[in-house]
């Protein structure tokens, strides 16, 4: 890191003798202060003040503090701030215009840390970079991951959540980026945001802090955003599968990789889906946008390594293969991923765990039903977790198919696990696909392990 004790109390208008001590870090959580850090407390369910002897005892040597300061344990010096979340954010856009990097925006219903992750690998190839690590995506993750690049960092790709209007409006003008996309418009959050246009006008916040003439891609099939682009100052460039300013025809789809072609090139990512390669087309127009040559941006594509549990295969004991996409759902990705998976070409059967999707609002029940038309006959045993999934099993057994269907409640997550371990055969290929709320993570733990039931 590159900021100092004097710098940071200079920031928030301290008076007084402050050293020129350098920080080495920046933490929140007092069980990761490490010696020489500063340590940020937050609220949460309990008030981080309340842990200031714990941050001390690991090796901090300065606070953020906005209590009584005769309550600062001897040792620690403390920085006063009305608002300790608002300090943070603010240290942070102090840090990212210290630095300066290029700064790469990223937000979507679906593929955002995909997406962020094939734009790391291609840019890497030519610029020292730093990305979000995990789904550290919001008000608190993101100002965290901003004090996380390292002092060379030259380009910083950002994964920009939400749930609600505004949010993006405030992770926008903390990162301020030189480019920005939209992945696509999905009815994730549909709940909050009343509907798919709500959805979109709260995406296109992303450019709220971007520079007047930076650049944005956006999915040339999604009619909802072409009136919202019309009228801004930002480079508008389109993307899509066949058609768009950025265009891709895909030409081999198989489990571990898919390959496209754009303008003659060829090109291969190491993830399952047609839908990815929408994805890779991002990053291949940020790489171009930047610089970077084909065939730099070929070797990214190729190599980029991907966030847990998002599209990940797994090899487990008993000779099953497992493709993980459990952190988070909604019905176009779900659609999406039960399309690919069912195309693949796999030496045993094909089996599904598809729990609820959570937050999609008043027509829930229709929008689980909906996933019955991505499951065909390709698919040979579908286990349903959840009480939205209720719908899906009502019409999966109505569906004349030689399928095989089970479902759970979501209180019977060792029942389901017990039978997805009775059913599964060596070379069997099973998908896993839900929300992250549901927990699908511990049932791909538990078939990892290769035991019978």
């Amino acid at each position: 890191m590159k900021l100092t004790i004097k710098e940071i109390a200079t920031l928030f208008q301290q008076e007084g003798d402050f050293p020129e001590t350098e920080i080495h870090n920046v933490e929140f959580d007092s069980r990761k202060i490490e010696a020489g850090d500063l340590f940020v407390p937050l609220a949460g369910v309990r008030d981080g003040h309340e842990f200031i002897q714990a941050a001390l005892d690991n090796g901090a040597v300065a606070t953020f503090w906005s209590q009584d300061l005769e309550k600062v344990p001897e040792g620690l010096i403390p920085i006063l701030v009305p608002d300790v979340l608002e300090a943070f954010q603010q240290l942070a856009v102090f840090y990212k215009n210290k630095i300066q990097p290029k700064v790469v925006a990223i937000t979507g219903s679906n593929g955002k840390t995909t997406t962020k992750d094939m734009t790391a690998g291609v840019l890497s190839q030519q610029f020292v970079t730093y990305k979000t690590q995990g789904n550290y995506n919001n008000d608190i993750g993101m100002p965290y991951t901003i004090l996380h690049m390292p002092a060379n960092c030259e380009m910083l790709v950002l994964e920009m959540g939400m749930d609600h209007a505004g949010e993006l409006t405030v992770l926008s003008k903390l990162g301020q980026p030189d480019a920005a996309a939209i992945t696509i418009i999905g009815e994730a959050h549909i709940e909050n945001l009343g509907s798919r246009a709500g959805i979109a006008k709260a995406k296109m916040e992303i450019i709220a802090g971007e520079k007047v003439a930076g650049l944005l891609l956006v999915p040339v099939d999604e009619p909802l955003l072409q009136p919202l682009t019309k009228d801004i100052s930002q480079d508008v460039r389109t993307f899509g599968l066949g058609k768009g300013d950025i265009t891709a025809t895909v030409t081999d789809e198989q489990a571990e990789k898919t390959v496209f072609t754009i303008a003659g090139e060829t090109f291969d990512i190491p993830v399952i889906g047609a839908y990815n390669v929408k994805n890779a087309l991002i990053a291949y127009g940020f790489g171009r946008y930047f610089g970077l040559e084909i065939p730099t941006i070929r070797q990214g594509l190729a190599n980029f390594s991907l966030t847990k549990n998002r599209t990940q295969w797994l090899d487990a004991p008993n000779q099953v293969r497992i493709l993980s996409d459990v952190y988070n759902a909604n019905p176009t990705a779900m659609g999406l991923v039960l399309d690919s998976f069912g195309k693949l070409k796999t030496k045993g059967r094909k089996l599904a765990v598809l729990g609820d999707m959570l937050e999609l609002g008043p027509d829930s029940k229709a929008m689980h039903r909906s996933m019955v038309d991505h499951i065909t006959a390709d698919y040979d045993v579908i286990f349903l977790y959840g009480q939205e999934m209720t719908a899906l099993f009502h019409a999966l057994t109505e569906k004349e198919a030689d399928l095989t269907v089970y479902h759970f409640d979501k209180e019977n997550k060792a029942a389901l696990i017990q039978m997805i371990k009775g059913e599964l055969q060596p070379e069997d290929a099973i998908l896993l696909k839900a929300s992250n709320g549901m927990g699908l993570a511990e049932v791909v733990s538990a078939l990892m392990d290769g035991e019978k039931a």
